[in-house]
């Protein structure tokens, strides 16, 4: 069994930065990718960055030069700096990690956590 645990979330003031964390625990043989999503109220999930093993970062177009991703793959986490955060950054935000388990891939989610922008 295998589970994501974020943490990180919070109020920030526009300007402001927030640090996202999320662990990968279980029974993992490795791991392909991890990444983050977020979901504002009224729209769809979209992938904000991610990681692939053997490929550079991703990044949607809205956060990059404010968002870094960083992978620790031996301890099998990845966190998400965000800096000069904007009100339309305030989403629930969710860890996803593709995770070979030995039997093959499966693709898992945190429980998310919520990143609030305001004034």
């Amino acid at each position: 069994q295998v589970q994501l645990v974020e943490s990180g979330g919070g109020l920030v003031q526009p300007g402001g930065s927030l640090r996202l964390s999320c662990a990968a625990s279980g029974r993992i043989v490795g791991v392909n990718a991890m990444g983050w999503y977020r979901q504002a109220p009224g729209k769809q999930r979209e992938l904000v960055a991610r990681l692939t093993t053997g490929t550079t970062a991703y990044y949607t177009d809205s956060v990059k030069d404010r968002f870094t991703i960083s992978r620790d793959n031996a301890k099998s986490t990845v966190d998400l700096q965000m800096n000069s955060l904007k009100p339309e950054d305030t989403a629930v935000y969710y860890c996803n990690a593709v995770i070979r388990r030995g039997v093959g891939v499966r693709e898992y989610w945190g429980q998310g956590t919520q990143v609030t922008v305001s004034s």
